[in-house]
């Protein structure tokens, strides 16, 4: 089969050498199946591919970025992308390639990768357990990255997400060459540390054609393909899917990516726990105790309030370098803690509702087992970046408020979602909510539950005087910008936990945070939680 795909790559370089010029390259030839433009360039690759098929009568469905899928009767398919890098092919820049896997299924079900550089000849391949090769050299990730020597290949064009550019300036070098596969494949040959890919356009985002090459090939030389939430990814044969993702070789560079966070701890390690407690509620000190009896053994801190009532030190919950933090408390503990810290996260409920927290009091010995077992998920759930000045502030889990610094006044907000301007309202202030925090403040609003898998937030306007100014449920790759169009003074709250005074004529910006809450899970789900917790007895 690698035979057959370079003869179609041989075949491909041949049918562009009929155009004239690099200038004709990107003439707009019309709308793809996936429903982007098609150049000549792209075409004339394409229509060179189906040729050699028909002409030589090789068995093999195809799906191509322009055409779309052509059923000839076959058990595998082409996944073809006939050039990736369009807009470099045609304005001279020697990145863009033929990219072709063969399989079946979905993405993972591919079993060869062919990829060239069309202007270069340099030629990735790749065959199902028997390793990636770049110009018949075995080619392997690097295994080990440097943290401080980062190379990240990040997507930063139209489209990009804030946390692609918070990126860009966290690592030493980035490069962005508009060409994922050979990007990938930069990965895969242990030249690049990673790539990222993560639009807040849908039709920016990857698609299956893009990568089904450099996936197999990627996988071959020791890396893996992770969704942006973690998962590893795979993908529908379907030129509509859409996808972000982080390619990597070192598994670490992929927190380090999506969370800021540099782990050399290993597997094996058993971890630190960390117990962060409400002590200005009566009995909690109790429950801690009970917490620390049934830790006894493990490597332990404890916060500096809890310090004195636990005999043992203390530090600040900012400086616990810890792998599961138990709080003791309700929901506001948690959030404080979420302020701070950044561990896998278990609530002990010593609240009255305690929705964000998992251990019952009369449970702590069975749960901190659990624990100790790792008999637990990790359930990650998205944050909102808060950036006044020009600067990030902090991240909320639940809700970011824009509140009237003064009781009973209200403000005038402005608010944009991206570029378009999706309300204008006079009210108490204006709040964004994540699906987390859709049964709290954002639920006493009036705005709706919210699945904690659904990747949105609520934008609901805080007593507006307008009646027809109701929550909006709007995709958590948006910007939102809200301006306090009044020359009053508003305040920033975070959580429930940190304020900001802002004064009149401020804007605000919100966006996803490259950084995820993590609550460890035992067995009751999303919906369990909402019957034991919201909906009371008749």
């Amino acid at each position: 089969m690698l035979r057959i795909l370079e003869s179609i790559a041989d075949r491909v370089e041949e049918a562009l050498r009929t155009i004239p010029s690099v200038g004709e390259r990107g003439v707009d030839m019309g709308m793809g199946a996936d429903g982007t433009p098609t150049s000549q360039i792209d075409k004339i690759a394409e229509n060179a591919v189906l040729m050699h098929l028909e002409e030589n009568d090789v068995p093999l469905n195809v799906l191509s970025e322009e055409i779309g899928f052509v059923d000839r009767g076959a058990e595998e398919t082409l996944v073809l992308d006939p050039i990736d890098g369009t807009t470099n092919s045609a304005i001279g820049i020697p990145l863009y390639t033929i990219s072709m896997a063969v399989g079946k299924g979905t993405m993972n079900g591919m079993r060869v990768a062919y990829l060239r550089n069309l202007s270069t000849g340099e030629t990735y391949t790749a065959e199902k357990g028997k390793g990636a090769f770049k110009d018949g050299e075995r080619i392997r990730v690097k295994e080990r990255s440097d943290p401080k020597n980062l190379l990240m290949m990040i997507y930063l064009g139209n489209g990009a997400s804030t946390a692609s550019f918070e990126l860009a300036k966290r690592v030493k070098s980035s490069r962005a060459y508009g060409c994922a596969s050979l990007e990938m494949s930069l990965v895969a040959s242990g030249q690049a540390d990673g790539f990222l890919m993560d639009s807040v356009s849908s039709s920016r985002a990857i698609r299956v054609v893009d990568i089904a090459a450099s996936s197999l090939i990627l996988r071959e030389a020791g890396g893996e393909v992770y969704t942006l939430d973690g998962r590893v990814l795979d993908m529908p044969l379907d030129v509509s899917a859409r996808s972000g993702l982080v390619a990597v070789g070192d598994r670490r560079v992929y927190r380090y990516v999506r969370q800021g966070l540099w782990e050399d701890t290993h597997a094996d390690e058993r971890p630190r726990y960390g117990v962060f407690v409400n002590t200005f509620k009566e009995g909690n000190d109790a429950l801690a105790k009970e917490v620390l009896s049934e830790l006894e053994g493990e490597d332990v801190v404890v916060d500096e309030g809890f310090a004195a009532a636990a005999g043992m030190p203390g530090m600040p919950l900012e400086d616990m370098d810890v792998d599961i933090l138990v709080t003791v408390g309700g929901d506001g503990t948690m959030l404080r803690a979420l302020q701070k810290a950044d561990a896998d996260i278990v609530g002990v409920n010593a609240g009255a509702v305690g929705f964000l927290t998992e251990i019952d009091r009369d449970s702590i010995p069975a749960a901190v087992g659990r624990l100790k077992r790792g008999e637990y998920s990790v359930d990650r759930r998205p944050k909102i970046r808060v950036f006044y000045g020009g600067e990030a502030v902090g991240d909320a889990m639940n809700e970011v408020v824009i509140h009237t610094d003064a009781v009973a006044k209200i403000r005038q907000f402005r608010v944009h979602v991206d570029e378009s301007l999706a309300m204008e309202v006079r009210s108490d202030g204006i709040m964004l909510s994540t699906p987390t925090g859709s049964t709290g403040y954002a639920l006493s609003l009036g705005a709706s539950i919210m699945d904690a898998r659904v990747n949105a937030w609520t934008l609901v306007p805080m007593a507006a005087i307008e009646f027809s100014s109701r929550p909006l449920v709007i995709p958590d790759s948006t910007r939102v910008t809200v301006e306090c169009v009044m020359d009053r003074g508003c305040k920033i709250v975070i959580d429930g936990q940190k304020e900001i005074d802002i004064p009149g004529g401020s804007t605000v910006v919100l966006a996803k945070s490259p950084v995820s809450g993590r609550f460890i899970r035992f067995d009751r789900d999303f919906y369990s939680h909402i019957r034991e917790k919201l909906v009371r007895p008749p």
